[in-house]
């Protein structure tokens, strides 16, 4: 009887899987042996690349501030810049090591395409921010109303202006809000006007409210003359004769004339027997004797808080305004030496002795 033969059955043991990873640091070696050229300028490229666009963004910046550009103008501007000079250096990157760049750039263009879909909103903030710096509506330390937000303009950013509050908090206003809302910049111009309602009693004389406003106006060195002091009588209240009353300064004096003028007509009112009315309030007096609870502890002694001192987040703008770039100065032709001493007088020759 034959034996019954199977296909494949040649009872030799299978040959083992070839390795991917047996030759793979020889294909390492052998492609940077084959390509270290290629490498070598690409690498070259991209150091050279970045220091350039360094040194002009740097340059760019220091000759904006020659020219007094504003300070947010120019950051905007010069991340803008850079944000550009890499894109493109990434091309030639590309180009370099052999990648087709129209393929590439079809494909960055479906991307972008597909990504600004998605963040348009984020698209139409860049395109605001670019408005805003480009109308110049605004600049760095203006004071300005953005609904029921005041606050100093600290920066425009890509996507976001960034606003400081008095009491020191910081907001962020995307760039659409500021250009398709309402803002008050009070310090568009370089003075402001100072408004002040003021109410007395019905038996005041009318001129002499005015005299005294005036006079304190006056009285301050930072108030202008021209345009002269206001006050005049404006409405007939209810309880009082109210008067509207305005000066001008310098809009970095605003807040320390106004608490001035404050302060002091209503100390010359008080001077002058010039009664302010208030309102009427119905009391009641109470009966009953009150006893307030009262702690007759003394204060604790002041306990000083020990404080880390915080370091310094870097900031590459400050940093590349404190460099100074080898630019050499314009030699200044050095002034023509004046004669140390005049001229003597020729000598009289003498006559010959015969």
């Amino acid at each position: 009887m034959e034996p019954l033969l199977f296909t494949g059955a040649t009872g030799a043991e299978p040959a083992p899987a070839p390795n991917p990873w047996e030759n793979f640091w020889d294909q390492v070696v052998d492609f940077f042996k084959n390509n270290y050229w290629n490498l070598l300028k690409v690498l070259a490229i991209i150091v050279i690349g970045l220091l350039v666009i360094w040194l002009f963004v740097v340059i760019l910046k220091k000759f904006m501030r020659s020219k007094q550009v504003d300070p947010m103008v120019i950051r905007f501007t010069a991340g803008i810049i850079r944000f550009t000079l890499l894109l493109f250096l990434v091309l030639i990157v590309l180009a370099t090591m052999g990648i087709e760049v129209s393929g590439f750039t079809t494909a960055v263009s479906a991307a972008v395409l597909a990504v600004g879909m998605a963040l348009k909103e984020n698209l139409s903030n860049l395109a605001n921010g670019l408005i805003l710096v480009g109308s110049k509506r605004y600049r760095s330390g203006d004071y300005s109303f953005v609904g029921s937000v005041e606050g100093t303009i600290k920066e425009i950013g890509f996507l976001f202006t960034c606003l400081e509050t008095p009491d020191g908090k910081q907001v962020l206003m995307p760039n659409s809000t500021m250009v398709n809302n309402q803002v008050t910049n009070v310090s568009a111009k370089g003075t402001r006007r100072i408004n002040i309602d003021l109410g007395v009693a019905y038996e005041t004389d009318v001129d002499q409210v005015k005299e005294i406003v005036i006079a304190v106006m006056k009285s301050n060195g930072k108030v202008y003359l021209d345009p002269a002091p206001f006050c005049r009588l404006k409405t007939l209240g209810d309880s009082s004769i109210n008067f509207f009353c305005n000066c001008w300064v310098d809009k970095e004096d605003y807040w320390d004339v106004y608490y001035y003028l404050m302060e002091n007509i209503f100390n010359e009112l008080k001077r002058a027997n010039i009664s302010i009315p208030f309102q009427q309030i119905e009391m009641r007096q109470r009966v009953d004797e009150v006893i307030m609870p009262v702690d007759k502890s003394v204060l604790p002694e002041r306990i000083e808080k020990k404080r880390v001192a915080r370091k310094k987040s870097f900031n590459i703008d400050e940093w590349e305004e404190n460099i100074a770039l080898p630019i050499p100065a314009p030699k200044k032709s050095a002034p023509k030496k004046k004669e140390a001493a005049k001229k003597e007088p020729a000598k009289k020759s003498e006559p010959k002795k015969k």
